[in-house]
């Protein structure tokens, strides 16, 4: 019977260890890129540090005094941020719209505003933090939720995020596929 030599023994055991790793590795690098994108304006403005909504890409607080509080007291913001952008329907300078526009609930804001990149992974893949999302459902929403789709079209004046909609996805695949591993 014939036996592999030792250093070959050795160089698969390193590679079977080493895959992990790279994972690891390719994950907390996705999620970096993935940050670029969730403290781009089109995110953080609907995940601010506290409970005023941003606007603009230069993240001003939101005009006309909307909070939570106010949203909690019957002014929704589909009062003003229809279905659609206003501009597609002919009003310039309007307020921006997609289907099911709004913030998300206060007992998960899931915040990106102010955030390291540890912080807001840690938070991402927190169940009790996310909304009780677990990765195919944060997946989900990345991928195909109309409010996170309007970021990538956003309407006249207002710019997209940093990378494009496919690249995002592939980086929190990638992120995902390391288990969610944090920077």
């Amino acid at each position: 019977m014939k036996y592999a030599p030792v250093a070959v023994l050795c160089a698969v055991a390193a590679l079977a260890l080493a895959q992990p790793t790279d994972k690891v590795t390719a994950a907390k690098a996705a999620f970096v890129e993935v940050v670029k994108v969730l403290q781009s304006p089109r995110c953080v403005n609907c995940h601010p540090a506290g409970d005023r909504p941003l606007q603009g890409d230069d993240s001003h607080v939101h005009a006309q005094n909307i909070s939570r509080r106010s949203i909690a007291a019957g002014v929704p913001c589909s009062a003003c941020h229809q279905a659609r952008n206003a501009d597609a329907i002919g009003i310039a300078n309007g307020p921006p719209g997609a289907p099911g526009w709004n913030l998300p609930p206060a007992a998960t804001p899931m915040v990106f505003q102010g955030k390291t990149a540890h912080e807001i992974c840690e938070q991402m893949k927190n169940p009790a933090q996310n909304g009780g999302k677990d990765f195919a459902k944060l997946l989900e929403h990345v991928d195909h939720e109309a409010l996170v789709l309007w970021g990538w079209n956003p309407g006249k004046g207002r710019a997209p995020p940093p990378m494009p909609h496919d690249k995002f996805v592939a980086a929190f695949k990638t992120w995902i596929d390391g288990n969610g591993a944090c920077p």
